[in-house]
């Protein structure tokens, strides 16, 4: 097929450092073009990563033909207005999670999802390991799934970095609680019913900084899952059955160059002595991620994680926020 020519909307770390070149390894995906409000920035990342244009406003990337995708990576607050300015231009937008604040913001893409492909950019359900987890878990390999933990943490106190300004959508459910509602979601395949939150937030920039959370997907299947923003860097992911057991080494931030390991344990010796390694490949999850949404591109079909799966995440994010205030258990 033909690559899809992509423009990317902000300077954001993640896109520079991570997303952009992940896609720029693949034949499938070709970043034509960079855009920021401040010009030199966008001329800085155009020349540090080889993007033949560089635009110092999103109004002229998005007036550019020659761009027939978005990848939006953009402060919370601006996913769902510069999503909708794109799908105006006729651009297709993977949009960074989450992809709105709430779930009614998220509502306001449904039409425009009508006219170009709009998908949120969790990029672990392209990563082999995730893909492999799950088919142990649907061939019985663990035996009926009865729970997931999950585990996810960084430590930053910097009051000028957009995770700590509550009014632009800052706080750890958001940045990283929404990995875990992914991880809940993904490998029961199912929705929760019910979730029940305990939050600690900063004095000072009033956002969630320890979130822990209780979600009940019916059928005695249960998620539990922390994430804190202010807390020594760890993840984990953990899948227990009624005969085994996986985790998931480094769930969220896999390394794009070095292999990653998963673990299948039947328990039969504690500390890890009974757990298997299987190993996957070197793989960068983004530029797999970026390769799917250009063949959804290139079909003309939905990506396999559309609007509406997106829109799903935010309710049960709601959900988890209505039940820090009201102290108790929130149907989703």
């Amino acid at each position: 097929m033909q690559p899809v020519r992509w423009g990317i909307l902000s300077t954001a770390k993640i896109g520079r450092v991570k997303v952009v070149p992940g896609m720029m390894k693949s034949p499938l995906c070709a970043v034509v073009a960079v855009a920021s409000r401040d010009a030199a920035a966008a001329r800085d990342m155009a020349a540090e990563l080889g993007i033949a244009k560089a635009y110092g406003s999103y109004d002229a990337l998005l007036a550019d033909p020659e761009v027939e995708a978005i990848y939006n990576p953009l402060p919370n607050h601006l996913h769902v207005p510069m999503t909708l300015a794109a799908a105006a231009a006729g651009k297709h937008v993977l949009c960074e999670k989450p992809i709105a604040i709430t779930a009614e913001e998220a509502e306001q893409l449904t039409q425009a999802a009508s006219q170009v492909l709009i998908a949120e950019a969790f990029m672990v359900r392209h990563h082999p390991q995730w893909q492999r987890a799950r088919e142990l878990i649907q061939s019985g390999a663990i035996g009926d799934l009865r729970s997931i933990h999950v585990v996810f943490s960084y430590f930053n106190v910097d009051p000028g970095n957009i995770r700590n300004r509550a009014d632009i959508g800052g706080g750890g459910l958001l940045d990283i609680g929404c990995y875990a509602v992914v991880a809940g979601r993904y490998f029961f395949d199912a929705e929760p019913v019910r979730v029940v939150a305990l939050v600690d937030r900063d004095p000072s920039f009033g956002v969630d900084r320890t979130t822990s959370a209780l979600m009940d997907f019916g059928s005695g299947r249960q998620l539990t899952f922390i994430v804190s923003t202010q807390s020594v860097p760890f993840q984990r992911v953990q899948i227990l059955g009624t005969k085994g057991r996986i985790e998931i080494e480094i769930p969220f931030n896999a390394p794009p160059d070095q292999p990653t390991r998963i673990y299948l344990d039947d328990g039969n010796l504690h500390g890890n002595r009974s757990a298997r390694a299987i190993e996957f490949p070197v793989v960068d999850q983004y530029q797999l991620q970026g390769e799917a949404f250009s063949r959804a591109v290139r079909g003309g079909t939905a990506p396999g994680y559309g609007l509406e799966d997106a829109i799903m995440n935010m309710r049960i994010l709601d959900s988890l926020r209505r039940s820090e205030a009201s102290a108790g258990w929130e149907a989703v």
